[in-house]
């Protein structure tokens, strides 16, 4: 009744606003409509995005070319940073550091779950808008205001941080450990928090919005799989990012007052310092709390979004629905109770080590199970082959590649030979990087039309998904055998290593392939921003899917619906139902007499 009384007073106040003249900064700039919102969400992750590739660029040329003299250094660099267009070490490693933050919070979290969370959950669940949208347009300012500190961080005199992106003490503790270690240490963790802040401020939007404002009939076994992946997602970054706020406000105050909580008995340059009675370890257990979840919360919406498109375009029921959920959900908690198999080289008790293993190829079993409703939703399926269908099987294919090395990651005596190897590089991004990238590009092509009323072009998304894929293998694939041969992550040069002479010509071959995979990213940008202004205008239900988002007209309204929301009567897969003369059968279309849905209520 709360929420049916909830959903009259949104849409008597949507009505009203409706009325009101918007100004360019109401409907634009300070919007408070989730579907701004998510463009704006959007649209600054793949600018994000655009740097943080760019710089894996650069630092992919230093190791493929080691010492050798680029002019592209010092044009994007400085002749400070890379003199005579040589880079500085301490800059390669400032690089690899921003690149990894930039792509794991700035572009996956907030491109996933802030553009689809906000585009997806008013509109699935038929709900004029977010619980709050003053507290949505305010999440969405404060991640703004991060992704500027963060670059900002960029230009500090002594460098950007420069402690990997797990910003492990004593490196990011003692402002001059190395030059990486001042102000842009600082303005990390202050990005950081703003980040940590907004992120806390959305999900716990999206967690009310789901839970009170969906519309008459939506019962939670009538959810569409995006919405309790992002539901999901959304209840496991409440749980973890206020662990890993608190070790970056310990690491402030480890900076900044004179603490130890992270340090003990260091010497710099010969002087003992005064830190005692601290651990480095505990700050691994705090960042990590939030560092594992954070894959989940990275990867989640992909999987959502993946079981959309998939039955959409496959024109068949998703398989095993309930499954699906009950996977969704093990996989929520057993993210957060695997975190320390990253900590295996750590000196942790080997019966810890043990346990970590066991909940770690326990988590294999549910991630395994989507996997197979994948395969099993495609088999015999009429499928229609356009880009965000590709995207989804390419999805599929890096998921179950990057999962399989997890089960050698996991385990903590075979992850000791290839701890801090190329292998690890090669498992986390195939696994959570380049399957998260996949499951938002699918997302961006199928609900395009949605947010821009305009349809993407169809050829230009084949070229980018097929040159895409080969070269995100084509990177990442050889990595694991030079991982497996022990060639080190993060060094900026092995030629004082004769042993991986040899590996020269295999990461030339990764860099080339980075390059080119790279420069048709720009096909896809051409593409999004072309397409906004002069695609084909798009029908109402594109896709002919049955979810409700497709009710809504084309053009955009504060409110989403005019007149009253839609009532639900089904789950939202009745496509190719037997007895009906279109293939697909939308949720607001009542059941028959004796017919039974699909959900199994």
């Amino acid at each position: 009744m709360s929420a049916v009384v909830g959903h009259e007073l949104t849409h008597d106040h949507s009505h009203d606003d409706h009325h009101h003249k918007e100004t360019f900064v109401t409907k634009y700039i300070f919007s408070q409509d989730h579907k701004m919102i998510a463009k704006q969400f959007l649209v600054t992750g793949i600018i994000m995005g655009i740097i943080g590739i760019a710089m894996s660029l650069l630092f992919r040329i230093q190791i493929a070319w080691p010492e050798e003299s680029f002019k592209v250094f010092s044009w994007l660099l400085g002749d400070e940073f890379a003199p005579g267009g040589v880079m500085r070490n301490d800059i390669y490693l400032a690089l690899v550091t921003i690149h990894g933050t930039i792509m794991v919070f700035f572009v996956l979290t907030a491109g996933l779950s802030g553009t689809f969370s906000n585009l997806l959950i008013p509109l699935q669940i038929g709900a004029r808008d977010m619980a709050s949208g003053f507290m949505n347009m305010l999440s969405y300012w404060i991640f703004f205001i991060a992704c500027i500190v963060m670059i900002a961080s960029l230009f500090v005199e002594s460098g950007p941080a420069s402690a990997g992106w797990t910003i492990y003490p004593p490196l990011s503790a003692i402002p001059e450990a190395i030059p990486g270690s001042g102000t842009g240490m600082t303005l990390w963790l202050v990005s950081m928090a703003l980040f940590i802040a907004q992120s806390l401020m959305g999900s716990l939007n999206y967690v009310v919005t789901v839970l009170n404002l969906r519309t008459k009939g939506m019962s939670m076994t009538r959810l569409p799989l995006t919405i309790w992946a992002l539901w999901v997602t959304a209840i496991i970054g409440i749980v973890s990012f206020p662990v890993l706020l608190s070790a970056a406000l310990l690491l402030i105050m480890d900076r900044s007052f004179g603490t130890s909580f992270f340090l003990s008995d260091i010497y710099l340059a010969g002087e003992v310092l005064h830190y005692q009675g601290g651990s480095p370890v505990l700050f691994e257990h705090l960042f990590w709390f939030l560092g594992h979840p954070e894959v989940y919360i990275v990867i989640l919406p992909a999987m959502g979004i993946t079981s959309e498109v998939i039955s959409a375009n496959a024109r068949k029921p998703i398989f095993g629905y309930r499954a699906m959920i009950t996977s969704i959900l093990a996989i929520a908690f057993l993210s957060t109770i695997v975190w320390g198999h990253h900590m295996f080289v750590s000196g942790m008790n080997p019966f810890l080590g043990s346990v970590f293993t066991f909940t770690t190829l326990l988590i294999a079993i549910p991630s395994a199970v989507k996997a197979f409703n994948y395969i099993t939703t495609l088999w015999k399926g009429n499928l229609q082959m356009n880009p965000s269908m590709l995207f989804c099987i390419g999805f599929v294919s890096t998921f179950i590649t990057g999962g399989v090395t997890g089960i050698i990651l996991g385990d903590s005596t075979l992850d000791i030979n290839v701890h801090d190897t190329y292998f690890v590089i090669a498992h986390f991004h195939l696994v959570m990087g380049i399957s998260a990238l996949y499951g938002m590009f699918a997302g961006i092509y199928h609900w395009f039309p949605k947010m821009y009323g305009r349809m993407m072009n169809k050829n230009l998304g084949y070229i980018h998904f097929w040159v895409t894929v080969v070269c995100a293998y084509g990177v990442f694939f050889p990595m694991h055998f030079i991982g497996m041969a022990g060639l080190p992550r993060r060094y900026y040069t092995n030629s004082a290593f004769p042993m991986f002479d040899d590996m020269v010509d295999v990461n030339i071959l990764i860099t080339m392939f980075a390059l080119v995979g790279a420069a048709f990213q720009l096909v896809f940008l051409f593409n999004f921003f072309y397409s906004i202004f002069y695609g084909k205008k798009a029908p109402r239900n594109p896709w002919r899917a049955t979810t409700l988002e497709w009710t809504t007209p084309v053009e955009h309204m504060h409110g989403n619906w005019p007149g009253a929301i839609p009532e639900v009567h089904r789950w939202p897969y009745d496509y190719s139902k037997p007895g009906y003369e279109e293939d697909f059968v939308p949720q607001t279309v009542p059941l028959r007499d004796g017919e039974k849905d699909g959900g199994h209520l």
